[in-house]
């Protein structure tokens, strides 16, 4: 027997554990007989006629290592009998008394314990050593191990928000908009994400850790691909590929307020510019600012109206008759 200690029935940690038990054995085993397990069996089989549905990682861990998955009925304890009785016996001998032991110490006892106990005692029904028996007769019914290595693979279900993106391991990956409030299906490997709808390949990342986001532009719709960009910095360099005088005025935006942000405001006028040609987007800007008009609706109608193509007005000129500051000394008071 193989055996081991672990805490969940995750998917990752079921595909693990056949892993390590094939190469413990040196072989595959031709046919599995799992229990009901949402690692394994998405929808069991109530009736004769009835198909399993097995998980989709686990489809594919088989298809890599050649054997046949045969789920137990459900609620047909007799089908899995021989099975239970092995857990029941790992259970009643090596880990009576052992509640309170360190994992690390049970898992290195446990194997030592199958190999110089378990593997050793006269079995109940072949009357022979375990061990022994799979030698001379079990070993060469396993089939071969496969060639290449199993890249560790998990399917995960998803739906894709509003955001055109899915969830996936704390991090969120684009899909395209027009699969908006659909379930798709992610393959995860150790390197890549992809994912389908409909069974067809409709995105690929590479995969990442826990983070922001994984995004393709081109999985935006159109009108939102911009706003996605959050930083004040993104926005004031957009500007200034305008020109200097969408730079400043952008940057004029961004200070008009200390408290209140101003991103939305400095999104829309950006990206409102960036449709006419850039003499018409600074001259735009530095009428705008002329009047001290920093809002999406006045710099918009300069350019619908055409204003921006019209000069400034002239400032008024300076005279020498300005009223004296209230602190300065008379003219009177320099003379010799």
């Amino acid at each position: 027997m193989v055996v081991r200690v672990v805490f969940d029935q995750k998917v990752e940690t079921w595909l693990r554990l056949h892993v390590e038990a094939f190469a413990e054995l040196g072989g595959v085993v031709a046919t599995v007989v799992p229990d009901n397990l949402k690692a394994a069996v998405v929808r069991a089989a109530f009736a004769v006629d009835d198909d399993s549905e097995l998980n989709r990682s686990y489809r594919e861990l088989a298809r890599h290592y050649g054997f046949k998955i045969d789920p137990t009925p459900p609620y047909d304890a007799p089908k899995k009998g021989k099975v239970e009785a092995g857990v029941k016996y790992v259970k009643g001998n090596f880990f009576v008394g052992r509640q309170e032991s360190d994992v690390e110490e049970v898992r290195r006892d446990l194997q030592r314990w199958v190999y110089q106990i378990a593997g050793l005692r006269e079995h109940g029904t072949t009357r022979k050593q375990p061990l022994d028996e799979f030698e001379a007769v079990e070993r060469a019914q396993l089939l071969p191990l496969p060639k290449q290595p199993w890249e560790p693979v998990v399917w995960r279900r998803a739906t894709v928000h509003r955001d055109s993106h899915i969830a996936l391991d704390r991090r969120l990956y684009s899909v395209p908009w027009k699969h908006l409030g659909q379930a798709v299906w992610a393959r995860l490997s150790p390197h890549s994400v992809v994912i389908y709808a409909d069974d067809k390949r409709v995105a690929t990342h590479a995969r990442k850790g826990p983070g922001h986001r994984s995004t393709v532009e081109a999985h935006l719709p159109e009108a939102r691909a911009d706003l996605r960009h959050r930083s004040r910095s993104y926005w004031e360099e957009r500007a200034r590929a305008m020109g200097e005088e969408v730079g400043h005025y952008v940057e004029a935006i961004f200070a008009s307020d200390d408290v209140l942000s101003q991103l939305r405001k400095v999104q829309a006028i950006v990206t409102h510019l960036e449709r006419f040609p850039v003499e018409r987007a600074r001259a735009a800007c530095l009428r705008a600012e002329h009047f001290g008009s920093y809002g999406y609706a006045a710099l918009k109608n300069i350019l619908r109206l055409g204003l921006d193509l019209a000069p400034l007005p002239e400032e008024a000129p300076r005279t020498a008759s300005v009223a004296q500051p209230r602190f300065a000394r008379p003219a009177s008071h320099w003379r010799n």
